[in-house]
């Protein structure tokens, strides 16, 4: 289909495009950027005054519950939520039911995601079997079948060794691992160490989880040389390893989730499950560490960790309610607000959204490495089109998320998606909301 987007404010993080222009699409690319060419007849017209035309955004930590809950139709809902939001590429967990440590699992699921023609799915597969810890994958086959990377998900991988040999193999064919840096027996606990988790009687998770972690994964990737990604970052602690390590060269990116940039552990109030989070909220120091980093440039990408958790295994006892909040269509919104609140600016708060994140991705990206998370002409035709000054409240009925829990509920937010389109195609439309 053409399209042409007329009248809206261009971002282009990447290049620092940034003026009002039109942009005219065919055949699932980007034709041009201003003057339409010539004999271009568009089949669609967008007037996108007073709205910011941005790439499509790159979620680097989103479960889709699938393969497990296909009965529960989980795999449609959570992509229409992820298009909502103006997400047009994200990056899917192994710890599905059953672990995707298969290849036959991973090409089932890139088809059944490809069938819905919305956000791209990138999976990535289990480092180990089952998630065990035991015995490595076979990285080529999967990654042959679809896979980006490879992930213990939230599952600490206690044996030294098995991470060494999997460093090794990983580096061998040039393969990213993406970890999230727990050390596991210090990691059991169900809220952030200090005086609220001792006030609430609440088991504590200490800085000291994370760095202990941290400290082992840099001095193997010193031994190795392999790519490590680190996933969602909690502690001013970790900041700053992760800072003085990427000064020594050693190739590592990290990100951080919308949960812990915005909230700290007095957020938890009187046992709000809501706050059940893995890794735990921790103090408005790290709190504060953690948006210098990412401003700075020290964390690469801001996700959603979008884990939908049903009714039943959120309303318990703090303790006992399962980890977890909803966050796709909240991702460009918590974005919006941090450049509101820190002064940074929209242009960066965009690029952790889109080109960072894709950079993560890098080669496993394909075809699409050229331009993903970026607007050129040529380039693939996934882009957001949103009103940043138009407000909205986080309600249960707002979300189409099957899961309805999130510490943001009540929040009135900025940013609001109007369009997303998704390799040329009009994956959603919300002109009519309030």
């Amino acid at each position: 289909m053409n399209i042409l987007i007329k009248n809206g404010r261009v971002i282009d993080p990447a290049s620092g495009f940034d003026k009002v222009s039109d942009i005219a699409m065919a055949a699932g690319q980007i034709v041009s950027i201003g003057a339409a060419p010539a004999g271009f007849s568009p089949a669609k017209t967008i007037d996108a005054t007073g709205c910011i035309v941005a790439p499509g955004l790159v979620d680097l930590a989103v479960r889709l519950r699938e393969p497990g809950h296909e009965h529960e139709r989980m795999l449609e809902s959570e992509m229409a939520a992820a298009v909502a939001g103006g997400i047009t590429s994200l990056v899917c967990a192994p710890d599905t039911e059953p672990v995707l440590d298969e290849p036959g699992l991973v090409e089932m699921l890139r088809f059944r995601a490809e069938k819905l023609h919305q956000a791209r799915v990138f999976p990535l597969g289990a480092l180990t079997r089952n998630l065990e810890g035991e015995i490595l994958t076979e990285m080529v086959e999967l990654t042959e079948a679809g896979c980006v990377g490879f992930s213990q998900a939230e599952i600490p991988l206690a044996n030294t060794q098995v991470m060494l040999r999997a460093l090794q193999y990983a580096a061998t064919y040039g393969y990213t691992v993406w970890l999230r840096p727990q050390e596991q027996f210090l990691g059991r606990g169900v809220a952030a160490s200090g005086a609220l988790a001792t006030r609430l009687g609440l088991s504590g998770v200490p800085v000291a989880a994370e760095t202990i972690a941290l400290h082992t994964i840099f001095e193997l990737v010193r031994a190795t040389g392999a790519r490590v990604h680190l996933c969602r970052l909690s502690s001013a602690a970790g900041v700053d390893l992760l800072r003085a390590a990427k000064k020594q060269g050693l190739p590592v990116t990290a990100d951080v989730s919308i949960n812990s940039l915005h909230l700290t552990d007095n957020d938890i109030g009187y046992f709000d499950s809501r706050l059940r989070l893995n890794p735990p909220v921790r103090q408005q120091r790290d709190r504060d560490a953690l948006r210098e980093g990412l401003a700075d440039g020290t964390i690469d990408a801001l996700v959603s960790d979008h884990t939908p958790v049903n009714e039943d295994a959120k309303t318990l006892p703090f303790a006992e309610a399962e980890p977890g909040a909803t966050g796709l269509e909240l991702l460009l919104s918590m974005a919006v607000k941090w450049s509101d609140n820190s002064g940074v600016a929209l242009s960066r708060a965009l690029a952790v959204l889109t080109h960072e994140p894709a950079k993560v991705l890098g080669a496993s990206l394909g075809t699409l490495q050229s331009s993903a998370g970026r607007l050129v002409e040529g380039g693939v035709a996934d882009l957001c089109i949103f009103d940043a000054a138009a407000h909205w409240t986080v309600t249960d009925a707002a979300l189409r998320s099957q899961g309805k829990h999130t510490p943001f509920s009540g929040y009135e937010v900025p940013a609001r998606v109007r369009c997303t389109i998704a390799a040329g195609q009009v994956a959603y439309e919300g002109w009519a909301q309030a």
